[in-house]
């Protein structure tokens, strides 16, 4: 996975996924100096999931639409979205909740502790499972995060149980359709790896 990340970009669309990269580092910059310090919190937090295609070795269209979908749901908590647009919250998890859940097994795939897709061995059932665990999985891991957030940074930030419970299951639906996709149109997430 080093020489994943050290490779340097071929073609456009490598160099297009590199510059996602750097938006996000340029927006926990802009969060900081023109909107809050929890703003730029969040956004930092998507940093460390824009880097991990460049280790995990994914194709470069799905690095591009993997790190977009980061920045849109950090974004959107910037600008309010989740509460502006009653439908926003519930489109944004069921997508990021999505493309996280093919990342996170595509990472595990890569450290052999699963199936590449593209084995004979992977099956629906193998990615119907395995992606909605992980996303739900994440969903959890999200919403505690949230909440910390709330009880120990800043009370703007909205926890409710209902919503809670609401965005783990929209996130459980993204995984799976996600995990489908991913048995469907394999070669759409993977790329060369080491």
């Amino acid at each position: 996975m080093i020489r994943n990340f050290l490779r340097p970009p071929h073609g456009a669309a490598e160099w297009a996924a590199d510059a996602v990269r750097v938006l996000a580092l340029l927006s926990v910059v802009a969060a900081f100096l023109w909107w809050e310090p929890t703003d730029a919190g969040v956004l930092a937090l998507v940093l460390p999931g824009v880097v991990l295609p460049r280790f995990v070795g994914v194709h470069p269209l799905f690095d591009i639409v993997y790190g977009l979908v980061l920045l849109v749901a950090a974004w959107s908590n910037v600008f309010d979205l989740y509460t502006r647009i009653w439908w926003w919250d519930i489109a944004v998890h069921l997508v990021a909740t999505g493309v996280v859940a093919v990342m996170a097994y595509l990472f595990f795939a890569r450290l052999r502790m699963l199936v590449e897709p593209s084995s004979r061995s992977f099956t629906l059932g193998t990615a119907l499972v395995l992606c909605t665990s992980l996303g739900l999985a994440a969903s959890a891991v999200w919403e505690m995060v949230e909440w910390l957030g709330k009880t120990y940074i800043s009370s703007s930030i909205f926890v409710a149980y209902d919503d809670t419970i609401g965005d783990m299951a929209v996130g459980g639906l993204g995984a799976l359709v996600a995990g489908g996709l991913l048995w469907w149109l394999p070669r759409m997430v993977e790329t060369k790896h080491s």
